[in-house]
């Protein structure tokens, strides 16, 4: 079968790793479905996974790919849930969790196989390509809003850098649950893009915010893990699950952390049941993942050029 997949871990030059080509379909295994993948959606993970963070060479060639929709072995349209290991179910009782492609060949191809217990029935109302962007990023910034920030509507939420996969998908599903949401990015268009998404305001990173915030939601890092904590208000948490312009700060702010009492909280991913939330969510508040870009799997690459150079707004979604 047709696949995206790393072949070589490059550290420095992740892209020169990834090949496209023949892979083997999936062997059978009890407490596990195959499903044929219609869309799959494209994560920082994927570039990670390049650089070795996560995969070691023992595991190569290794399909990329976390997210996924698609039909199972019984004609049903489903969602796959990325954590593997997270029950038990399909892998015993010891084995800790792990996101796709960490130990399971992924789902930049046009099967895939996964415990059946992570698997979900697709909304009748998302397309396979909107219901494949749910599972990672979208998932990751519901978990981070509603369960680890632990907003309620009203309360006001910054989103460091619009544009990327879980930014977009606070700032889409803040507004739609009642949140002032403020947004920061590095380019104008992005800022005026994440107002007509629902924010209130938009700014340069570091800029001074009409107000301070009750939650930040932040996937950057060092760039703009300062300014994260000088918009919190006394009490305000500080919500973190990404590094992606580096994860040592030059100033850690440990001063204003412990004085006004702000909390830090990391997050990863999601639980099945809040993805079974968020897809009911989407279905009946009619919210829609923000696409950047669609395109069939034989043009991954174009794909991972355009989310390592930072170029999207949204997610990129390949199609089978």
């Amino acid at each position: 079968m047709f696949a995206a997949y790393a072949a070589r871990i490059d550290p420095d030059q992740p892209l020169s790793g990834l090949e496209l080509g023949e892979r083997p379909e999936p062997e059978p295994r009890p407490g596990w479905t195959t499903v044929s993948v219609k869309a799959a959606s494209l994560n920082h993970h994927d570039l990670w996974s390049l650089r070795g963070v996560g995969l070691g060479e023992g595991s190569l060639p290794m399909i990329l790919g976390c997210d996924a929709a698609g039909i199972d072995e019984g004609g049903n349209e489903v969602v796959l849930h990325s954590v593997i290991g997270q029950s038990g179910h399909g892998v015993g009782p010891h084995e800790p969790r792990s996101i796709l492609t960490e130990r399971y060949q992924g789902t930049f191809a046009e099967k895939v196989t996964v415990p059946t217990w992570n698997l979900l029935p697709k909304p009748k109302e998302l397309s396979f390509e909107e219901a494949a962007c749910l599972p990672t990023a979208w998932l990751t910034a519901y978990r981070m809003l509603f369960t680890n920030a632990g907003v309620r509507p009203g309360d006001s939420v910054l989103v460091q850098g619009a544009g990327g996969g879980v930014a977009t998908a606070a700032i889409v599903l803040g507004a739609a649950a009642g949140l002032r949401v403020l947004a920061t990015s590095r380019d104008g268009a992005k800022r005026a893009r994440a107002v007509e998404l629902g924010a209130e305001g938009a700014y340069a990173p570091g800029e001074r915010l009409p107000h301070r915030v009750d939650a930040v939601i932040e996937t950057v890092g060092a760039a703009t893990w300062s300014h994260s904590v000088k918009s919190l208000k006394p009490g305000g948490t500080l919500v973190i699950s990404g590094a992606t312009s580096g994860p040592n700060p030059q100033a850690t702010e440990l001063n204003r952390i412990f004085f006004l009492e702000l909390k830090v909280v990391g997050s990863t991913m999601g639980s099945k049941d809040e993805l079974e939330d968020l897809l009911s969510f989407c279905a009946a508040r009619g919210v829609r993942p923000v696409i950047d870009s669609v395109l069939p799997l034989d043009r991954a690459r174009e794909g991972f050029e355009k989310m390592a150079g930072g170029e999207l707004f949204g997610k990129v979604v390949l199609t089978v």
